[in-house]
């Protein structure tokens, strides 16, 4: 009899990815980057710190195209999956990314914004497969805090 084939562990596919996850973003204020509350870890904003160490700011639709918001996004996403490892000690402790909050810095006439969070939503599908298929809100904003492009907060199930 045949074994099913096993899938690749999102640890395993994050390095076939070839992310490598930074430290995770300090809180700018009085508050943590992540909470553990039974099976659920609840991250804060993530903003799209990008390497070197840079944080992308400008308003989608004015100063950042659509493209430069994939990448923004994308950019946060890493640096949710950053702090997921810090908090769970792997992203193999993962069982499911429940929720997918997305925030844009965005000009009045921007339309773009699933676009946009898109492709935060690929990096999770990427690294986890069917489990990190999720629920997600888009929307646009006039301003965030720092001139900031975007945000994304995450819910993940965790595994038992």
């Amino acid at each position: 009899m045949l074994k099913p084939l096993q899938q690749p562990s999102a640890e395993d596919r994050l390095a076939e990815l070839g992310i490598d996850l930074p430290a995770p973003f300090p809180p700018a204020g009085e508050y943590v980057n992540a909470v553990r509350t039974g099976d659920l870890l609840i991250l804060g904003g993530h903003v799209p710190f990008s390497p070197p160490q840079t944080i992308v700011l400008g308003k989608l639709g004015a100063d950042l195209d659509t493209e430069d918001g994939r990448r923004a996004a994308r950019y946060a996403a890493i640096s949710a999956l950053a702090t997921i490892r810090s908090a769970l000690g792997s992203l193999d402790a993962v069982k499911q990314i429940v929720l997918v909050r997305g925030v844009v810095n965005a000009a009045p006439d921007f339309i773009g914004h699933t676009q946009v969070i898109d492709a935060a939503s690929e990096v999770f599908v990427d690294v986890f497969g069917d489990a990190g298929r999720h629920a997600r809100l888009a929307v646009g904003v006039s301003s965030l805090p720092a001139n900031i492009a975007l945000e994304i907060e995450v819910t993940v199930e965790v595994a038992r």
